[in-house]
């Protein structure tokens, strides 16, 4: 069923048209990126009813159908992507309002001058391209938005001006291109052995042979490096944390979930008549010691952005156990929806914390955890967030995080993979060890409350929003498995009690 062309065009085209006008109207940026904001939603919106009511969308550009033309393609993981994209975007831009708008003597983060005027239109070209690598349907389209993502992410971190965020940004620049290459080989080795490009003719056409795994190899390392999967995550801690909060938080929530959607994409759907169970276990374990040694460093951070930082080594581990969990017989589709889930409460939730760890930042003029005694008589609201995402990163009821844990830990039970279940587990609690760290500082009672700058409302406010949708995702009932199961690449159910 083909789309309107003004549904999947519009939600690329927009933000790309306002990244244009706010690098040629700098004094107009934070007004085009509420616009951008607003002007997304009908278009998600009409994707969702179309979706519900038709099933999978293609849409040629040009007229042209794969294999001769570009084609962009909707089905329930794409939306969901796209509809998180849009909440934590809308947050961040309505953060970036106050954050980069206040006057420069209040500013707690220094930063050239140029740094604030470059924000809105190098994200708003972010913008464009995730949304674009969410509805592309072959895989050179999809390394363009990929690359286009990642200069723009470089370019961003690299904007606080700061030395330390000058190497990070080096850093996380060579780290980029480096996958980049690796991916653009496994596409170029899939393109001469089969002579197509598109996601759906490859997934028909695709056999075991050499050239086929060495693309799955080059691909699959060079996403697994843009996603920070242990041990290839150096790049991520320094790169989040001294980064602006906004440029933390789209970090954080949207970069590296859109590398690790590509790799779902190639595993489920071009890769899946060749994968073995040993990689898939492989992939499993090193997600399996992202969680621990994540957390074991988010433990012993000094800094509050460190510490979410490094969390997000951590919880970025989960997402990678979908791959084991969906190789037993009976949860598959269970095992992808609690990752893909997981992919969408993480977000609000570590949205929330950067942005909350930003505001405490700009507020009280440094993040050192250990010099946070009475913070929360100063930033009830930003402190009241941070906890509202913690209660889902720790994976607590009724939080959004506990609903994908239960998910994932009832796939891991029914699979016999118990192993796996211990490890969900124990992450939840190395979780609540670290974050209890903050609490007990920012809620401890002392006589004198440190010194607090005047705080936009809008900082606060973003952050409280994230935080109550990364509460409210555990109480939505099954309409998101629902439309994720609209297009999947697997069956089954969503379990809940442990069996298949």
């Amino acid at each position: 069923m083909s789309l309107p062309i003004h549904w999947p065009v519009w939600m690329i085209f927009l933000p790309l048209v306002t990244a244009v006008l706010s690098f040629l109207f700098t004094r107009r940026g934070a007004a085009l990126g509420m616009a951008t904001a607003i002007g997304l939603v009908p278009p998600l919106v009409g994707l969702l009813l179309q979706l519900l009511d038709q099933g999978p969308q293609r849409y040629a550009v040009g007229g042209w159908m794969a294999p001769l033309g570009i084609e962009l393609y909707v089905d329930g993981l794409s939306l969901l992507m796209l509809a998180v994209t849009g909440i934590v975007g809308s947050a961040t831009t309505l953060f970036a309002t106050g954050y980069y708008s206040s006057p420069k003597e209040r500013r707690a983060e220094p930063r050239q001058d140029p740094g604030s005027s470059l924000f809105w239109p190098i994200w708003l070209l972010m913008w464009a391209s995730l949304n674009g690598m969410f509805l592309s349907a072959d895989i050179f389209n999809l390394y363009v938005s990929l690359e286009l993502l990642g200069l723009s992410a470089v370019a961003l971190v690299a904007s606080a001006g700061k030395p330390n965020a000058i190497t990070a940004a080096m850093r996380y620049l060579l780290v980029s291109l480096l996958a980049s290459m690796g991916y653009l080989l496994g596409v170029t080795f899939l393109y001469f052995s089969y002579g197509t490009l598109s996601l759906h003719l490859l997934g028909e056409v695709l056999r075991s042979t050499p050239t086929t795994l060495i693309a799955l190899t080059l691909m699959t390392l060079s996403l697994s490096m843009k996603t920070a999967l242990f041990p290839v995550h150096f790049w991520l801690p320094p790169a989040h944390a001294n980064a602006p909060a906004p440029v933390s938080t789209i970090l954080s929530s949207l970069v590296v979930k859109a590398s690790f959607y590509l790799l779902l994409r190639l595993w489920f759907q071009v890769f899946a008549g060749v994968i073995t169970p040993y990689a898939a276990h492989l992939l499993g374990a090193l997600g399996v010691a992202a969680i621990l040694w994540g957390s074991i460093h988010a433990m012993l951070a000094e800094r509050l952005k460190l510490l979410i930082a490094y969390s997000t080594v951590a919880q970025l581990g989960y997402l990678f156990l979908v791959f084991p969990l969906s190789q037993s017989k009976g949860t598959g589709f269970s095992a992808l929806s609690g990752g893909l889930y997981f992919v969408l409460a993480h977000a609000c939730a570590k949205g929330a914390a950067f942005l909350a760890a930003g505001t405490v930042l700009y507020g009280l003029g440094h993040d050192r955890i250990d010099e946070l005694d009475g913070a929360a008589r100063r930033l009830p609201v930003t402190l009241f967030a941070f906890a509202l995402a913690a209660v889902s990163l720790m994976g607590l009821p009724p939080s959004g995080g506990f609903l994908a844990k239960w998910v994932l830990l009832n796939a891991a039970l029914a699979g016999g993979q118990w192993w796996l279940a211990v490890v969900i587990l124990l992450g939840g609690l190395l979780a609540a060890v670290y974050l209890f760290r903050v609490f007990s500082r920012a809620f401890r009672y002392v006589e004198e409350v440190p010194a607090c700058r005047p705080v936009p409302w809008s900082m606060e406010f973003a952050a409280l929003g994230l935080g109550l949708v990364a509460l409210g995702l555990g109480v939505t009932g099954n309409l998101p498995f629902e439309i994720l199961r609209i297009g999947a690449p697997l069956s089954g159910p969503v379990l809940t009690g442990g069996t298949p």
